[in-house]
C-alpha cells in the first residue's frame, strides 16, 4: 500500500490555502520581492507532503532546491546544503563540499539563488535538526531574502522547540523581517477523516478519536485496518505493515532504520546482500521511497517506529554493520562515522574519527557540533598522550567559549593549563594562560581573569616570543581598561604596541591600540580617540573583522557615554554592516545593543526594545546592557517586568565587576526607585556605585548617579563638570534642559524642564512626557502641579490620540488578538517567537491598560474598543 488513500495523499488534504500562498510568494519573488516561508506543525502533520505537492502549484520554470536536516546525534555540518550538490552550480557545490570557508558558502548560496533561471525556491526540511553552520547560513540568507528572486521555505516541528532550542534565534530573526509567510499546518477536520475512512471498514469517528486528525496517523491506522481493528497506538499501526513481509525484507528494513537519514545507494548495496531488490515488498506497502540514488523511509516516524521496536542488542549490532561499511568507504563523513560508533559503543572508532569530525565542524562554523564531538572524544582521555590531550582540551574550551558554555570552557581550559604545566612547555603554557584569562573574563570571573593574565605575562616575559608576549600584554591592557584602571592599561598596552609593531602583526597591533586609546579617551585624554580610530583603520586594512568590530564598539560606546549621539550615528551603520556581512554574530548582537542605547536616548521605545532583544542571546557581554535598556523602557513607560530584568542585569554586573556594567544598572535601579517614591532604594542602588565612579573619576556615571542621590537629599560631593546631570544636581535645570535638547534626548529634556519652578515650564514638560508615553514621570509632574495650585492640568493623552483606543503598543495589540483566539501564554510565546516571561509581562500590561481583571474580560473589552481587525469577534 502506498502513502495515499484512494489516490489521495492525506498530507495535502485541506492544504490549498497554504499551497496558494506559497505560489503567490514565488510569483512575487519572480518580480524581485523574495521572502521566507515558515511551514510548521507537529510530527506527521504533512510538512513533507506539502513540499512534495508544491511543484505542481508553482509558476512554470520555478527552480526547486531541496535540502534535508537529519536526526543524527551530532549533526552533519552544512548537511542540508551538501544535499544540494548535483542540482546546483559548481561554485556552491565546491564551497559546501570543502566547507572550510563559511563566507564562501554564504556568497555561493546567495549567488545560486540570485542566478538564472529564477525564481528559485530553496526548501530546508526539518530545520529543528539543523547544525549550527547551517543555521548561520540561513541567518545570512534570511537577512537578504527580500532582495533575492527567491523564496526560502523552512519546515520544522514547533512542538519540539524548547526555550533554549538553537532554532529559536533564527525564528526570532525571521519574525523581524518585512516579508515572512507563517504557515502553521492544522490537523485534518472530522469531515476529511470521514472522507478518507469511507473506503475502509473502520468507524470514521473512531479513526478521528485515535488520530486526532494527524494525517500521518490517519494513514497508518487506515493502512492497518485490514488486520481487524484500530490499533491502540500508531507505532503498532506502523509495525502492522511489517507483518507478512519476508524475513529478509524485515531484516533489511531494520538495518536501514538505524540510519537517521536517506541512505545513499552505495551504502545500501554495502549493507544489503541482495541490494535494493529485497526492498520491493516494503516499497509496495508504502514504507519506503526507493530511487536510483538513495533509499529513504516514507516518513521519519516510520523509521523511528521500526528502530525503536528493536531490542538494544540488535540495534547495537546493526549500527556496527553501518559503522564497518562507512569505515571501509573512502571519504565517509566523519560525523556519520562517529554517530554510528557511539550507537555501537565502539570507543576506538570515536577516538580515531572524533577529532576529525570536530575539526570539520569547526571549519564549517558548526561550533555546537564541534563541541559535541569533542565532548565524546574527551570521555576517552586515557587514549591520548598528555600533549594530544592538552590540544583536544584547548580545542574544546575554544568551542565552548564560542557557543557560550562558560562552565565547560573554563573547566577544559583549566585542565589544559594543568597539562601544559606538567609538560614544561613555556610557550604553550603562556598561550593557554592568556586564553584562560579571556575565558574567565567572558564568563564573568573578573578576579580569576586578572590572575591568569598576570601569570601569562610572567611565563612569557623571557620566553623569547614577541608575538605571544604582545598578546598577553594586550589582553592585560584590555582587562585593566575594562576595570577602569587606565594608567595600568596604558602601560601594558604601549608595551604590546611596540612588540606588535616589531612582530609586524596587525591583529595584535589593532587590539592593543584599541585598549590604549579607549583607556585614554575614558580618562579624559583627547588623543585617545585618535588611537582607537587608528586601531579601526589598522584592523580594516588587514581584514581583521573581529578587531575592527571591537574598535567600532568601543568608539560608539564612548560617544554614547559622552552624549555625542549624532557622531555615534555616523559609526553605527558601517559597524553593523561589517558585522552583518562577516556574520560575526557576537559583535553584531553587541552593536545592536548599542543601537538600542541610542534609541533609548531618543525615547524611541519600540525600536530600543527591538534592538535590545538582539542582546538577549549567547554573547554574554551584550546581555547586561540589553537587559538594562529593556528595563529602562519599562520603567519610563510604566510597563511591568522592569525589576526582574534589573535583577538579572545586576547579577551579571556584579560578577563582571566593571563600572561600564554596574553604572547603567545602578542608574536604572535608582530611577525606578525614585519614580515609585522609594528614596531609601535610590540610595541603596546609587551610593556604592557612585563612590566607585567618583574614585575612578568616570564623569558620566558619577554625574548621573550623583544626580539621583541629590534628588532624594543624599549628600554628594559637588560635581563641577558640564554634564547635564551634574547641572541638574546643582539646580541649573535650564542649562541642563538645553544640553539634553541639543543632544537629542527628549525624555531627559522633559525631566529637566519639569524641575523648573515655573508652572508653565512644567506644563510644557508634561505635554512632552504625555507625547512620549512616559506615564510614571508624567503622573509625578501632575501631582506637583496640583501641589502648586495649578487648576487646568491636561488629563493626559486621550485614548483616541494614541496608536489605538486602548493605548497598546504594536506588540501588545498582537498579544491581545491572540488572547481573543484563546491561546495560552506559552502558545502566544511560540507564535511570536519570544519567551513566556515576555508574554507574561505583555499580558499583565494589556490587562492593566484595558482595565480588565481577567483574560476573558480583556477579550470583551478589546472587542468593544475595536482593537480587532475588521470582521473579528
Amino acid at each position: 500500500m502506498s502513502g495515499t488513500i484512494g489516490g489521495v495523499d492525506p498530507g495535502i488534504l485541506e492544504r490549498e490555502p497554504e499551497l496558494a500562498r506559497l505560489a503567490s510568494a514565488v510569483r512575487e519573488a519572480a518580480d524581485g520581492a523574495g521572502s521566507v516561508a515558515l511551514v510548521f506543525g507537529e510530527a506527521g502533520i504533512g510538512k513533507s507532503s506539502l513540499v512534495k505537492a508544491m511543484p505542481d502549484r508553482l509558476p512554470h520554470g520555478t527552480r526547486i532546491l531541496l535540502g534535508q536536516c537529519d536526526d543524527l546525534a551530532t549533526r552533519r555540518p552544512l548537511g542540508p546544503f551538501r544535499d544540494l550538490v548535483g542540482s546546483v552550480g559548481a561554485e556552491l557545490a565546491r564551497a559546501v563540499t570543502e566547507g572550510g570557508d563559511r563566507h564562501r558558502v554564504y556568497e555561493a548560496l546567495q549567488g545560486e539563488l540570485a542566478g538564472v533561471p529564477h525564481p528559485a525556491v530553496l526548501v530546508v526540511e526539518d530545520v529543528h535538526w539543523a547544525d549550527e553552520a547551517s543555521l548561520d547560513a540561513l541567518r545570512f540568507l534570511v537577512r537578504r531574502m527580500d532582495r533575492l528572486p527567491a523564496v526560502l521555505v523552512l519546515t520544522y516541528r514547533d512542538d519540539e522547540l524548547s526555550r533554549e532550542h538553537p532554532l529559536r534565534d533564527l525564528l526570532g530573526q525571521v519574525s523581524r523581517t518585512d516579508r515572512v509567510h507563517r504557515l502553521p499546518l492544522a490537523r485534518l477536520s472530522k469531515s476529511a477523516v470521514h472522507a478518507l475512512s469511507s473506503a475502509s471498514r473502520l468507524d470514521p469517528a473512531q479513526v478521528y478519536e485515535v488520530t486526532s486528525g494527524n494525517p500521518f496517523f490517519v494513514t497508518e491506522v487506515l493502512a492497518a485496518g485490514g488486520t481487524g481493528g484500530v490499533p491502540p497506538t500508531v507505532v503498532d499501526a506502523v509495525l502492522a505493515r511489517l507483518r507478512g513481509l519476508d524475513g529478509r525484507t524485515v531484516d533489511a528494513l531494520e538495518q536501514l532504520a538505524v540510519v537517521p537519514s536517506a541512505v545513499e545507494r552505495p551504502l545500501v548495496d554495502a549493507l544489503l546482500t541482495g541490494g535494493v531488490a529485497v526492498l520491493a515488498a516494503a516499497e509496495q506497502r508504502g514504507l519506503l521511497v526507493v530511487t536510483p540514488e538513495r533509499v529513504a523511509f516514507r516518513h521519519e516516524l516510520i523509521r523511528r517506529a521500526v528502530a525503536d521496536s528493536l531490542p538494544a542488542a540488535r540495534r547495537i549490532d546493526l549500527n556496527r554493520e553501518v559503522l564497518t561499511a562507512l569505515m571501509l568507504r573512502p571519504g565517509s563523513d566523519p560525523a556519520r562515522v562517529v554517530h554510528h560508533a557511539a550507537q555501537a559503543g565502539d570507543q576506538d572508532a570515536i577516538a580515531r574519527y572524533g577529532p576529525r569530525a570536530a575539526r570539520d565542524a569547526t571549519e564549517a562554523g558548526a561550533h555546537r557540533e564541534a563541541a559535541a564531538q569533542l565532548r565524546l572524544v574527551l570521555r576517552q582521555r586515557h587514549r591520548y598522550t598528555p600533549a594530544e590531550l592538552a590540544d583536544l582540551l584547548e580545542r574544546y574550551a575554544v568551542e565552548c567559549y564560542t557557543v557560550a558554555d562558560s562552565v565547560e570552557a573554563v573547566a577544559a581550559q583549566r585542565d589544559a593549563v594543568a597539562l601544559r604545566r606538567s609538560l614544561g612547555d613555556t610557550l604553550t603554557l603562556g598561550a593557554d594562560l592568556r586564553w584562560l584569562s579571556r575565558i574567565h573574563w567572558w564568563a564573568g570571573h573578573a578576579e580569576e581573569a586578572q590572575d591568569a593574565a598576570r601569570e601569562a605575562i610572567a611565563v612569557l616575559e623571557h620566553a623569547g616570543d614577541d608575538r605571544l608576549l604582545a598578546l598577553a600584554l594586550s589582553n592585560t591592557a584590555q582587562l585593566r581598561m575594562l576595570s577602569d584602571r587606565y594608567a595600568e592599561a596604558i602601560a601594558h598596552g604601549e608595551r604590546a604596541i611596540a612588540l606588535a609593531r616589531r612582530a609586524d602583526d596587525p591583529a595584535i597591533l589593532a587590539h592593543a591600540l584599541n585598549n590604549v586609546g579607549t583607556a585614554r579617551w575614558r580618562s579624559g585624554d583627547p588623543d585617545g580617540r585618535r588611537q582607537v580610530e587608528e586601531s579601526l583603520a589598522v584592523a580594516l586594512a588587514a581584514g581583521e573583522v573581529e578587531h575592527a568590530c571591537r574598535s567600532y564598539a568601543n568608539i560608539i560606546w564612548s560617544l554614547l557615554d559622552d552624549l555625542r549621539y549624532a557622531e555615534a550615528d555616523r559609526f553605527l551603520p558601517p559597524a553593523l554592516e561589517l558585522a552583518d556581512r562577516a556574520e560575526h554574530l557576537g559583535f553584531l548582537n553587541y552593536l545592536h545593543v548599542e543601537q538600542a542605547m541610542r534609541r533609548l536616548a531618543a525615547a524611541d521605545w519600540d525600536d530600543a526594545e527591538r534592538e535590545a532583544e538582539y542582546g538577549m542571546r549567547d554573547f554574554v557581554p551584550a546581555r547586561c546592557p540589553a537587559l538594562t535598556v529593556l528595563a529602562r523602557v519599562r520603567v519610563r513607560c510604566g510597563r511591568p517586568g522592569a525589576d526582574e530584568l534589573l535583577t538579572q542585569a545586576q547579577e551579571i554586573a556584579v560578577r563582571a565587576g566593571e563600572l561600564q556594567r554596574m553604572g547603567p544598572v545602578a542608574a536604572a535601579r535608582a530611577e525606578a526607585a525614585w519614580l515609585r517614591g522609594d528614596h531609601a532604594a535610590v540610595i541603596e542602588a546609587a551610593e556604592p556605585v557612585h563612590a566607585q565612579a567618583a574614585h575612578l573619576d568616570h564623569g558620566p556615571y558619577r554625574a548621573e548617579l550623583g544626580y539621583w542621590l541629590s534628588k532624594v537629599g543624599h549628600p554628594v560631593a559637588v560635581d563641577d563638570s558640564d554634564h547635564p546631570y551634574a547641572l541638574q544636581a546643582a539646580g541649573e535645570w535650564k542649562r541642563a534642559a538645553d544640553l539634553w535638547q541639543q543632544a537629542g534626548c527628549p525624555y531627559e529634556h522633559a525631566a529637566a524642564l519639569a524641575e523648573s519652578p515655573d508652572p508653565a515650564d512644567r506644563l510644557t514638560a508634561l505635554t512632552e512626557l504625555d507625547a512620549l508615553g512616559a506615564e510614571p514621570l508624567a503622573r509625578l509632574v501632575r501631582t506637583e502641579l496640583r501641589t502648586l495650585g495649578v487648576r487646568h492640568i491636561p488629563r493626559g493623552p486621550h485614548a483616541a490620540t494614541r496608536g489605538n483606543p486602548g493605548g497598546l503598543t504594536e506588540r501588545q495589540l498582537q498579544v491581545v488578538r491572540l488572547l481573543v483566539d484563546g491561546l495560552t501564554n506559552p502558545e502566544i510565546a511560540d507564535r511570536l517567537v519570544v519567551s513566556v516571561r515576555t508574554v507574561d509581562n505583555h499580558v499583565r500590561a494589556v490587562l492593566e491598560k484595558l482595565d480588565a481583571p481577567t483574560r476573558g474580560q480583556a477579550a470583551v473589552r478589546a472587542t468593544e474598543l475595536g482593537l480587532l481587525p475588521y470582521g473579528e469577534t
